[in-house]
């Protein structure tokens, strides 16, 4: 990280972050670590019943509180993330 440049706070809440970006001048952070951020625009219609061992789910719920999300939406990341490691055999993403 650039020592000129501030960290990033940890925003806890929509509200939180909407506030930042009105009051803060965004050029004096460091950007260096900055990743892409999915958001969840699509109906979450379709449901899915999963059998996991208790302390799998406890783990999940811990991680998700740490990162301020959901647990649901944090197994959902996951899933994404993990299908974005899969290759095709023509060497492409299943999603794309």
């Amino acid at each position: 990280m650039s020592r000129s440049k501030k960290p990033w706070p940890t925003l806890t809440s929509d509200e939180m972050a909407e506030k930042f970006v009105e009051d803060a001048d965004l050029s004096d952070f460091d950007w260096s670590a900055a990743e892409p951020v999915r958001h969840e625009f699509a109906d979450k219609s379709a449901r899915v019943n999963m059998r996991m061992p208790e302390s799998q789910l406890e783990a999940i719920k811990a991680e998700a509180a740490k990162r301020g999300v959901k647990y649901q939406r944090f197994m959902r990341e996951l899933l994404d993330r993990g299908m974005g490691t899969l290759k095709t055999p023509a060497g492409k993403s299943p999603r794309e």
